[in-house]
């Protein structure tokens, strides 16, 4: 099958393109690009005044499946990622049971191609049972398939073990992903330590325990040489942490996500436990300096770290209910309106911190518009925008903080692998050849 997408706006970071052009698939993959394109396609699709962008890539998703299919299946996963534009997705290993072995690895990755409706790359533990206290079968793991490794809501206490990881990491060339957060310093907290905790009389969690964890990872990865991926960035002092690093040479990368740049404390007021956020939502401060080190390049890479949860779970008291909430179908209209509309950002920029940074941390060969590569497209309407509804998300859980908002930026189709595998209800018609 061949599809001819007409006269969008391609807009490919990668390569700093941003015109007027005309792509051909065939197959799987994209065969030509062009100002103009004359060819009888089996189907066309005219696009324009619309966005033409690589698919997004999502580093950070937490996937539910296996242990807790109730929350989220690989399957459900995938459905939320077409609809928020996102052909690659990374599943963290905090399933049930973790993906600290190549079995539980290569399950997630053949149930991605057999359940998913686009690519899913298993991320592997660090540790045993994400336990700290063991390194997992790293090795194995790698020949799996695993794209990086990350004990994923627990940060890897033990310093030699850690150190121990970052080397292995370095000999199979994969990044390692640290959710940097000092636990003897955050224990039985629920929302970030300052004056809101103080006079809604809830336990705090301080910044230093992100910074102090930040710090020594840092140092480790100076020690090794080994690549270092910092997790969801939330604080001010983390950001100047990681960029007096890369002023030094160090490899360090890292991630935020759309609600840690758009949302601060003050949303904890309504004790809705859709804020409840590990790390939790910060200062207006910390806020504003997030953005800037998205401006500046010090923060590569915006991830969503979708983590779904039952509403029964949800629906519990705020100290009690669970961390985390769903982004995949929020995440790119956030990013326009947070980044793009308020000038922190160009369209250009920001689409490269959901694609082809994204890919080259991973080492992975997406996120480009290029003949002769795979055929993952998302396109986009900046003209058009939406209401986030509850019972609209294709995703299993619906644990967002955006439910009511209005926001810009449409996803018309998702384009995997040379297929469509989602189309807006309201967007143009396909036309037939």
């Amino acid at each position: 099958m061949s599809l001819l997408i007409k006269g969008g706006r391609v807009i490919d970071p990668a390569t700093n393109t941003d015109e007027i052009m005309d792509i051909l698939l065939e197959g799987e993959k994209i065969k030509k690009i062009a100002k103009e394109i004359n060819f009888s396609a089996d189907q066309v699709l005219e696009v324009s005044g619309k966005i033409v962008s690589p698919g997004l890539i999502d580093m950070h998703t937490h996937l539910r499946e296996p242990g807790r299919e109730d929350e989220e299946t690989i399957q459900s996963g995938t459905y939320a990622a077409i609809r928020g534009g996102f052909t690659t997705i990374c599943c963290m290993p905090n399933t049930n049971p973790p993906i600290d072995d190549p079995l539980v690895a290569k399950f997630i990755y053949e149930r991605g191609k057999r359940k998913g409706v686009i690519e899913v790359l298993p991320i592997g533990a660090i540790s045993k049972r994400r336990e700290g206290k063991e390194l997992s079968e790293m090795g194995k793991m790698w020949k799996a398939g695993v794209v990086a490794f990350s004990d994923d809501g627990n940060w890897v206490q033990n310093t030699h073990l850690m150190r121990r990881a970052l080397e292995y990491a370095k000999m199979f060339n994969l990044p390692l992903i640290s959710h940097c957060e000092d636990k003897t310093l955050t224990q039985d907290g629920v929302m970030n330590e300052g004056y809101f905790s103080t006079i809604l009389g809830l336990r705090g969690m301080p910044k230093e325990a992100e910074e102090i964890a930040i710090f020594r990872d840092i140092t480790l990865s100076k020690m090794t040489g080994s690549p270092l991926h910092i997790a969801h960035l939330s604080c001010a002092g983390s950001v100047r942490l990681v960029k007096e690093a890369k002023e030094k040479g160090i490899k360090v990368s890292a991630e935020v996500t759309p609600h840690h740049f758009t949302l601060t404390e003050k949303e904890v007021t309504s004790f809705d436990t859709n804020t409840k956020i590990n790390p939790p939502l910060r200062r207006e401060e910390d806020l504003r300096v997030l953005k800037q080190g998205l401006r500046d390049g010090t923060i590569e890479v915006i991830a969503t770290d979708h983590a779904p949860h039952s509403p029964e779970e949800k629906s519990r008291d705020y100290v009690k209910a669970p961390f985390g909430i769903i982004g995949l179908e929020t995440a790119l209209s956030l990013v326009i309106r947070e980044l793009v509309e308020k000038n922190i950002l160009s369209l250009t920029q920001a689409l490269a911190k959901l694609t082809i940074n994204p890919a080259r941390i991973l080492k992975i060969d997406r996120g480009r518009i290029k003949e002769g590569t795979k055929a993952n497209l998302v396109i986009f309407d900046l003209n058009k925008s939406w209401v986030v509804r509850k019972e609209n998300f294709l995703s299993r859980s619906s644990n967002s903080p955006f439910i009511g908002w209005r926001l810009p930026g449409v996803v018309e189709y998702t384009i995997f692998e040379g297929k469509i595998v989602y189309r807006n209800p309201n967007s143009c018609r396909k036309q037939h050849k």
